[in-house]
């Protein structure tokens, strides 16, 4: 990765975890939450070329504008967070980057030779693509196409930390 193909500054960071009920009270200790947890789902995803529906439950919050995103595989099949998980890992994964013009990014990413290993487009919410990263500080690179959905999360979960009085740690989306 030669070039850099990244849209803006980092926007995420994201955590693989075995437990995420122990992840998000390990944050909320530090002051981090409140927590916007998404119900478990399983959508298609393409895996160093074959379609995999790994299931996850994914919650996230703010720290100032810094989105911190936890990941909880409930599956044992194949995925990019269970090979993290099975190399002895568990913690801080990947940076990730919002696209708004997702297609301008793709074809730059196809210019600069960056080549996807997991990507999908969440159940039809938004496109999302990881690149293998083993020159820098983590594991892969995320970008996540910005449309009208992931802008409101974006910004519900913003907000909810900007507003957060400490109740109601743990909020259901």
């Amino acid at each position: 990765m030669d070039w850099s193909p990244l849209p803006g500054a980092i926007r995420q960071n994201g955590y693989v975890v075995r437990d995420l009920a122990a992840a998000i009270d390990e944050w909320l200790a530090i002051g981090v939450g409140p927590w916007i947890k998404l119900s478990a789902a399983a959508y298609p995803i393409e895996y160093r070329g074959s379609t995999i529906h790994p299931e996850l439950e994914i919650a996230f919050a703010n720290s100032g504008e810094l989105q911190i995103e936890l990941i909880q595989q409930l599956d044992a099949g194949p995925s990019i967070y269970r090979e993290f998980l099975d190399a002895g890992h568990e913690g801080f994964h990947h940076l990730a980057w919002w696209a708004s013009d997702y297609d301008a990014f793709l074809a730059a990413a196809d210019v600069a030779g960056w080549t996807s290993v997991y990507g999908g487009d969440s159940g039809g919410v938004a496109r999302f693509c990881y690149f293998d990263n083993t020159r820098s500080s983590s594991t892969c690179i995320e970008v996540m196409e910005l449309n009208d959905m992931t802008g409101w999360m974006m910004n519900h979960v913003r907000q909810a930390a900007h507003d957060w009085d400490g109740s109601d740690p743990v909020r259901n989306l």
